[in-house]
């Protein structure tokens, strides 16, 4: 019955993280996984995480029961002012659709649904190269898969000028799909004034913008992050936007994300909400409850608020701290390569340009485990093995 069926194809960074598991070498370092590490090489708990925890753990004991198909209200309204601002015009107006999804990936594939369904002769153009996850979400959506140009590899640029002209190109009602900080793999990041160049070019060619942000905070601040985003709205593009608080709050398992789709007026919003409710409830019905209850804590109590920002600003900047180290160190023992790249790259990730053939022989000699693409977690670097990998990078120099 099941001969015919697609041998199941792994994806690169779990596979990458079975191996490393596998390893049994006590100095193995795992620079492949998108998840932030504190100095000791833990994935911490979040100070206000922990006292959300226990704040409601006093509440009287309920019963887990069902949330809204759409998630709960508070929280969906705290994830519109974190990406649109406080005072965000859109915000008064209801022109915001936002619904709670299972984790950044679950708003992916719900616009991927809504999009295909809606406007079935529509292909997605994805940055070159972009997160494997991308590719899939959307193919699986029966949505057809294109590539803009991005990222040079080879002096480790954004190729902008051809990634507009591509633009340009496009056919209306072409999806864009894009990252509004902390690209992933590259780490390299549009410009404001680049994003207003594309901004333009977006609505004057009738395009959809479809923008991803899993690390807001990470690149340079909760606001900054998400320029491109707000650019958008202002100019009244149909806009959908995908988040995940999966890094920022340290809630991985929790799967706690949202979609949220920029409306022209009310009635397309009551469409808009409509169709993915309807979308959702065919799927899962209605999302968890445990890691929004804790987000919409924090977001909505101004003291946790204010003391989670600061917990977020200090993992930027101890990120940031080992680009500078690792840069500082590398340029020292190599002044003639250029590493400039790990300091004009934004947060977790940085695309380092290794081959295969390097990535091989990191994991074989010293047991440094990247993914094939050459990306490397950052965050994965600390005091106690950040001279094992300065090591293993200069023999690859050499």
């Amino acid at each position: 019955m099941f001969k015919n069926i697609d041998i199941f194809t792994d994806d690169p960074i779990i596979s990458v993280v079975d191996e490393f598991n596998k390893d049994s070498r006590k100095n193995k370092i795992n620079l492949s996984i998108g998840i932030y590490y504190d100095n000791n090489g833990n994935t911490p708990q979040l100070k206000t995480v922990g006292k959300a925890k226990t704040n409601l753990n006093k509440l009287p004991a309920i019963a887990s029961l069902y949330l809204p198909i759409e998630g709960l209200y508070n929280y969906r309204l705290a994830i519109q002012k974190l990406l649109f601002g406080f005072n965000s015009k859109l915000i008064k107006e209801g022109r915001i659709v936002t619904v709670q999804s299972i984790g950044g990936s679950g708003a992916l594939k719900l616009g991927a649904d809504f999009l295909h369904h809606n406007f079935p002769n529509s292909e997605v153009w994805c940055s070159d190269p972009t997160w494997d996850n991308h590719i899939s979400i959307f193919m699986r959506s029966g949505i057809n898969v294109n590539y803009y140009p991005y990222f040079n590899i080879k002096n480790k640029e954004i190729k902008f000028t051809q990634l507009l002209k591509t633009f340009k190109k496009l056919p209306k009602k072409s999806i864009i799909l894009m990252h509004s900080c902390c690209h992933n793999p590259t780490g390299s990041d549009l410009t404001q004034s680049q994003w207003d160049q594309i901004t333009q070019v977006v609505k004057n060619r009738n395009l959809i913008p479809f923008i991803d942000v899993a690390y807001q905070g990470l690149a340079n601040s909760m606001d900054k992050d998400v320029y491109a985003i707000r650019t958008m709205a202002k100019a009244g593009l149909p806009l959908f936007v995908s988040n995940s608080f999966s890094k920022i709050f340290g809630l991985y398992g929790d799967r706690i994300g949202g979609l949220s789709v920029v409306c022209e007026n009310k009635s397309d919003y009551e469409l808009v909400f409509g169709q993915l409710k309807t979308i959702i409830r065919s799927i899962y019905s209605s999302p968890p409850s445990n890691g929004a209850k804790i987000v919409e804590y924090i977001l909505t109590n101004d003291i946790l608020r204010n003391e989670w920002l600061n917990e977020v600003e200090f993992m930027r900047k101890r990120i940031f701290t080992i680009r500078k180290i690792l840069f500082n160190n590398l340029k020292n023992i190599l002044p003639n390569k250029n590493f400039n790249y790990l300091l004009k790259q934004y947060g977790m990730f940085s695309y380092t340009g290794f081959s295969p053939q390097q990535i091989k022989f990191l994991r074989d000699e010293f047991a440094i485990y990247i993914i094939n693409t050459g990306r490397i977690c950052i965050s994965g670097i600390n005091e106690y093995n950040i001279k094992q990998i300065i090591n293993a990078f200069v023999a690859i120099n050499n």
